[in-house]
């Protein structure tokens, strides 16, 4: 029953606005609680009217007791006329099971206040009875006392002054909660509208964001829980809006760096098919090698400069199901195959081992571009020490080294010194090492004395290392 009132709550509250919600809430809320104390408040008062009455009758039993009324009863079953003194309550008496009642009284009438209660109590078998009757639409409150052995006094009074009193109480309690429901409703849409106008606000940014695309920060007010809901949206807008800065600024770096192996391949290209075309102008034996191997080297070069604009443009966290393995395996791997592509400089590799988990693919690639960086600026004949010790890795060439104005940029996208201008690459070989380096996450970084030679540090932590 309460899950089907919980689930009909919710199917109708769902249609509603958020404040109307709240409001709707609240008001059920207080509507509930004062329900609740009305109720307590309206039993209360009942049971201690009774227990009052209760206690002034007994009182005033006994005091007829005392005074020889129950003893002055007559074999023509009614009791003297001093009684009539009391003239706010009837009083019987029961002896012997029978009903005395007072001169002029029907005794149909007075029938129903004689019960098995009064009877016991004239028997011994209890000091006092309480109960409750209805006579011709009328509530009585019955006491019995006993009075002697074998009689009992009985004393019936009206309820109908209390009834009144209840029933007022029941109007005045019943406006009461209805009043207090409405005020409660009229401030809980107050408070929910008040309350809730920062979310309106986050709900109308977000919808311009939605609708324009413009990231504008939404202006802070307050210290509580909304104000830091808004801080978190403007860190939120602030973080999309640099992410979709760099986006922006990848597809016109990616853009520049393409134009140039596009237009040398392209005029090779164009180079071939006019000596296809025109017999006077044929490609001799050896201006056929020397041109197809510069179509090879340029399609080298552009496959290269795509897959690492596709490893940077990834956004994915690292693969789900990321692999335990020895990254001085890796490193050899990523050795043997520079030293294939790179044969006029020599490698001193001492490797120590040093288990981690991540990605073998992405590693590779990030340690082969640290070497291949390293055996572009070494001189021929030059070494490239390589080192890993304790999750450390150090490559350290023995090249002219980076100016201390390149050193600051070394790691960003497509920044190519004024040195390596003339070079080959595309300057996001260092760029893959750094994000390789974040997605497990390590840390790397460069240092070039003066006098020459450039480390580069790449740090992983171990496996099982927070």
């Amino acid at each position: 029953m309460i899950d089907r009132a919980h689930r009909l709550l919710r199917r109708v509250t769902s249609r509603m606005s958020l404040a109307l919600r709240v409001a709707v809430l609240t008001t059920m809320a207080v509507a509930l609680t004062l329900g609740v104390v009305s109720a307590t408040v309206f039993v209360t008062v009942r049971a201690e009217f009774n227990s009052s009455l209760d206690d002034s009758m007994v009182r005033r039993a006994h005091a007829a007791v005392d005074a020889g009324v129950a003893d002055s009863a007559v074999d023509d079953r009614s009791l003297p006329l001093q009684v009539l003194k009391f003239t706010d309550v009837q009083i019987f008496v029961v002896e012997n099971g029978k009903l005395f009642f007072r001169v002029g009284t029907d005794s149909q009438a007075v029938a129903p206040f004689k019960s098995y209660s009064e009877i016991a109590v004239s028997n011994g078998e209890a000091r006092e009875s309480f109960r409750t009757v209805t006579i011709a639409g009328t509530h009585y409150r019955v006491v019995a006392v006993q009075a002697r052995p074998g009689a009992a006094l009985v004393v019936a009074q009206s309820m109908e002054s209390i009834d009144e009193a209840l029933e007022r109480l029941k109007i005045i309690l019943l406006l009461a909660s209805t009043a207090g429901i409405a005020l409660a409703g009229i401030a809980g849409w107050a408070v929910a509208t008040n309350g809730l106008r920062p979310v309106r606000r986050l709900t109308e940014a977000t919808e311009h964001v939605a609708r324009t695309t413009e990231l504008t920060p939404i202006e802070v007010t307050g210290r509580d829980e909304l104000a830091r809901l808004t801080t978190s949206f403007n860190a939120m807008l602030q973080a999309l809006d640099a992410s979709q800065e760099r986006q922006r600024q990848l597809v016109a770096d990616a853009g520049h760096e393409l134009r140039t192996p596009l237009t040398s391949l392209r005029t090779t290209i164009e180079l071939i098919g006019q000596a296809a075309d025109n017999t006077e102008r044929h490609l001799s034996d050896e201006q056929r090698p020397e041109i197809m191997g510069a179509v090879r080297a340029q399609l080298e070069e552009l496959t290269t400069l795509v897959g690492d604009l596709v490893e940077l443009a990834r956004d994915e966290p690292m693969s789900r199901d990321p692999a335990p393995l020895d990254f001085a395996d890796v490193v050899t791997q990523a050795v043997d195959r520079v030293r294939l592509r790179a044969p006029e400089v020599g490698f001193d590799v001492d490797l120590s081992p040093w288990m981690v988990i991540g990605e073998p693919q992405l590693l590779e690639r990030a340690v082969t571009n640290l070497l291949d960086n390293a055996a572009k600026w070494s001189p021929d004949g030059g070494t490239i020490h390589v080192r890993l010790l304790d999750g450390t890795l150090t490559v350290t060439d023995e090249g002219p080294g980076i100016s201390a104005e390149d050193l600051p940029h070394i790691f960003n996208r497509f920044y190519r010194s004024s040195e390596a201008r003339t070079l080959p690459g595309s300057g996001l070989g260092l760029s893959i090492v750094k994000r390789a380096a974040e997605r497990h996450g390590g840390t790397v970084d460069v240092s070039s004395p003066d006098g020459g030679g450039t480390t580069f540090t790449l740090m992983l932590p171990e496996a099982g290392t927070p």
